[in-house]
């Protein structure tokens, strides 16, 4: 946007620079060429009132005089012919320096003896080589008796024009370098505000992610009518500031409130264990006994959800290979009991990374809780650690159903679960806790589909050196 501001600054500026420019320049030249043309107009003016008395005396020696000193001061030939359009004074044409029968000389004297003065003639410019010819008609009594014809050079007045119109020219880049020098600071004053709200566009997404506290535009300069939309935009961040930390308090909130009255019916369904005869009853209770374990796991998860969102962005560093070790040492037991192996590779690189407190621990038990949940006995679950341009992957693939394609983009999602995984208890937010945590990490997850089948959760995080 600043180019293209900038370039219609420019142009704008372009355009008034030639649109004064080009008048300007023309109308120097139009002035030399009159002063010229009234000079020289004046000088030939003055030789046909004086060949009056010559022509009707026949005398061409009374002013051979005046012409010759007139020629050698300044350098312009003159001439008188008769009414036949023969030479009569000045010398022979070429003697004086004008050759009668010059087409452009001979169809200016033709004008005079016909009783025409003569005119300025075509603009002059300072390429123009061509010589300013005038002739006059000499009158006696009224009558056409011949003509005076001059013939000047233009030399001096194309080069004093050429000057006039460098001087232009350099008039003109002059105030458009003032303009661009000037247009550059004005044009980043007036941007100054837009660039400060695109950057605070992002850093208001980054803190409504990492659940930092959103950071305020401020009046940073400009058009007052973009520090108006810098004050709104500051009011909108504290609106969704708000709102989103009422919502990540109730969902804390709810969560927790509903924990004790879960939990106290959970055990008044288990002290009605062995007292329900019935058959029907039971077989009820049962269900009502599973249901209250799930209603417990998924408020402990959205508890989870509700510390990772507002965990402040708070990060601390963590040893990899211990964490990785210990959560698989613990999940081991686990997998145990449903003749489940768990193997862990690519530990010993004494590597740490920054997460939220207790944040890689939470995101290996999500993938390693989902990983043996969905896997078939008797096979295993791979956590594999590999490190790459200042990253370290952490993957853990399992032997279950997997998802398909159109699946792995979903399955991050709050509550989403795969048709095929309906009779698998679950809440569907372990990948969403998992995702909030890593978001805050600088972080990513990537779901993919392995040869053999399962599924592939590989999480990305930024390392932070090597551990002590």
């Amino acid at each position: 946007m600043r180019v293209r501001l900038q370039a219609i600054v420019l142009t704008l500026v372009a355009a008034l620079v030639f649109g004064l420019g080009i008048p300007l320049s023309l109308s120097v030249a139009a002035s030399a060429q009159l002063d010229l043309f009234l000079d020289r107009l004046t000088d030939t003016s003055r030789f046909a009132s004086l060949a009056q008395r010559p022509l009707v005396e026949n005398r061409p020696d009374l002013i051979e005089d005046e012409l010759r000193r007139y020629t050698e001061v300044y350098g312009v030939p003159v001439a008188i012919v008769d009414q036949d359009g023969e030479s009569v004074a000045g010398g022979p044409g070429e003697t004086a320096g004008i050759d009668l029968k010059d087409p452009v000389i001979a169809s200016h004297l033709q004008q005079a003896l016909a009783g025409r003065r003569s005119e300025p003639g075509p603009l002059l410019l300072p390429w123009s080589t061509e010589p300013l010819v005038l002739a006059e008609p000499i009158l006696i009594d009224g009558e056409v008796r011949g003509a005076v014809i001059t013939v000047s050079s233009t030399d001096k007045a194309r080069t004093a024009l050429l000057w006039w119109w460098l001087l232009i020219a350099a008039g003109a880049v002059l105030a458009f370098g003032l303009a661009l020098l000037v247009a550059v600071p004005v044009v980043r004053w007036i941007l100054r505000p837009v660039r400060r709200l695109d950057d605070a566009t992002g850093e208001l997404v980054a803190s409504v992610v990492s659940g930092r506290e959103v950071k305020r535009v401020g009046e940073t300069g400009g058009p007052p009518e973009l520090r108006q939309l810098e004050r709104s935009f500051d009011r909108m961040a504290a609106s969704v500031d708000e709102a989103l930390s009422a919502q990540r308090a109730f969902v804390a909130d709810a969560s927790h409130q509903l924990r004790n009255p879960l939990t106290a019916l959970k055990i008044r369904l288990g002290n009605l264990d062995g007292h329900v005869d019935d058959d029907l009853a039971a077989a009820d209770l049962e269900a009502a006994l599973v249901d209250a374990r799930r209603l417990n796991q998924i408020l402990d998860e959205l508890l989870s959800l509700a510390r990772a969102e507002s965990s402040g962005g708070e990060l601390v560093p963590v040893g990899l290979d211990e964490m990785v070790g210990a959560r698989v040492a613990d999940w081991t037991v686990v997998g145990a009991a449903r003749d489940i192996t768990l193997v862990a590779s690519g530990l010993g690189g004494g590597l740490r990374v920054l997460t939220p407190a207790r944040g890689l621990e939470v995101v290996l038990d999500a993938l390693l809780d989902n990983a043996l949940k969905f896997t078939e006995p008797g096979t295993e679950v791979r956590v594999d650690v590999t490190t790459a341009d200042g990253k370290v992957d952490i993957a853990v693939r399992d032997h279950g159903p997997g998802l398909r394609d159109d699946e792995l983009d979903r399955a991050a999602d709050r509550f989403w679960r795969s048709t095929a995984h309906q009779n698998v208890p679950g809440s569907g937010l372990g990948l969403a806790i998992v995702t909030e945590i890593l978001a805050r990490s600088d972080g990513s997850l990537r779901l993919g589909s392995p040869e053999g089948g399962g599924l592939q959760v590989t999480v990305t995080l930024p390392l932070n050196g090597a551990s002590p």
